[in-house]
């Protein structure tokens, strides 16, 4: 049995990679400020409309807006590249090829 790829429209994806990518802009000490929830409320609403099923998760993290739990929202629509939007948006985007091949560690 194949598991079905969802697909997710283009808005929710700029929308959550905007979020992502403007980490220090939208989130405080690792929570949605008001600007981010602006952000976070209208890709939740597409989001919504387009797969309710997701709504429950949605709930959730509308209740407790932390950056682990915006991941996982971002995890399930951009895929495990969301992990490195935000490590490239909190360490710069050379962190990985400075330290992370062992040349200066």
């Amino acid at each position: 049995m194949q598991k079905r790829r969802v697909e997710f429209g283009p808005d929710v994806k700029s929308l959550l990679r905007k979020l992502l990518e403007g980490y220090r802009i939208y989130f405080s000490y690792d929570k949605l400020n008001s600007e981010g929830r602006k952000v976070f409320e209208e890709m939740a609403r597409m989001l919504v409309y387009e797969h309710p099923e997701y709504k429950p998760m949605v709930k959730r993290v509308r209740r407790n807006p932390t950056l682990d739990n915006v991941l996982k929202i971002a995890k399930l629509v951009l895929g495990e590249g969301a992990e490195q939007i935000i490590h490239e948006a909190v360490q710069g985007p050379y962190y990985e090829y400075l330290y992370g091949r062992g040349k200066f560690s």
